[in-house]
């Protein structure tokens, strides 16, 4: 997601409710792994809580109790922030607009933008106002992690995971997953999922043979970048998004990458990119097959 020189930041989208930090804690511990500047993002909404029906704010009053509220989250998010890593340099922006527009301008210049998940249900992970990670996942000009609340159990030794199918998608997301991999000092295990269809061919093994080639062909080049990184690569016969998923219950991460395109399409419905992050109880990494 970065090398040497880069400093382009973590942007994290910082949620107003202090009980959910999950996302600030990730992006924060991130930034200081990386060296990297920290960027909290809040986007104001509505303040309507406290007014009464009779007692509607003025456009003035309502601006500036929108300003107020989001500079009172955002010095939260910062406090947070040193108190964890006091090095961090930590630059807050209070955008205005929709969540999901502001947040893909910022990834323009990112590393990464990472996102909070409270594990809505599929449609309304989908269709509700109150998810922005798929069209964000969709249009971003970055990698996108979204961290689950709350706090997953991880196992030892620590790994990563990382899904493969030949595609510079894929080949994207394994750039990522050793990155990671290695900065954490963690194993990685990449993926090659076989899906098998309703007609099954009579022969499988030259196919799956096919697919074990990729897999090695993906992994070899950049483990050779990585040789610290223990690594553990298998085809896997089964649904990609239930493979993948299951093996990364207890992983640091599970990696995987994606089209993000526009239109009602680029949501990514029926992926295994929104799959995963419908099903996964480890943060997700999403990365664009081109990621800037």
């Amino acid at each position: 997601m970065s090398w040497p020189g880069d400093r382009r930041p973590i942007v994290v989208g910082v949620d107003p409710d202090p009980g959910r930090q999950m996302a600030l804690a990730w992006a924060a511990d991130e930034a200081a792994r990386r060296r990297l500047p920290l960027r909290p993002v809040h986007v104001g909404g509505v303040p309507t809580r406290g007014y009464r029906l009779r007692e509607m704010p003025t456009w003035k009053e309502w601006d500036e109790a929108l300003h107020k509220a989001g500079r009172q989250v955002l010095e939260k998010a910062v406090d947070f922030v040193r108190a964890r890593h006091p090095l961090v340099e930590v630059d807050a922006v209070l955008a205005e607009g929709d969540a999901v527009r502001a947040l893909c301008e910022q990834s323009r210049g990112a590393t990464a933008v990472v996102l909070g998940s409270r594990h809505l249900s599929r449609v309304q992970e989908v269709f509700g106002s109150a998810s922005v990670a798929l069209p964000v996942m969709a249009h971003a000009q970055c990698p996108v992690v979204v961290v689950p609340e709350p706090e997953h159990i991880t196992q030892q030794p620590a790994y990563f995971v990382v899904g493969v199918d030949g595609s510079e998608h894929s080949a994207a997301a394994v750039d990522v997953a050793f990155e990671e991999a290695a900065l954490r000092g963690a194993e990685l295990r990449a993926l090659y999922v076989w899906e098998a269809g309703p007609l099954r061919v009579f022969d499988e093994y030259a196919p799956q043979q096919e697919a074990r080639r990729l897999l090695h062909e993906t992994v070899a080049g950049r483990h050779a970048r990585y040789p610290e990184v223990n690594l553990h690569h298998e085809l896997v016969v089964g649904h990609p998004v239930q493979v993948l998923t299951d093996a990364s219950a207890h992983a640091l991460g599970l990696v995987v990458g994606t089209r993000g395109h526009g239109g009602f399409t680029g949501m990514l419905l029926g992926s295994v990119s929104q799959g995963v992050l419908h099903h996964a109880r480890c943060p997700v990494i999403a990365v664009p097959s081109k990621p800037t």
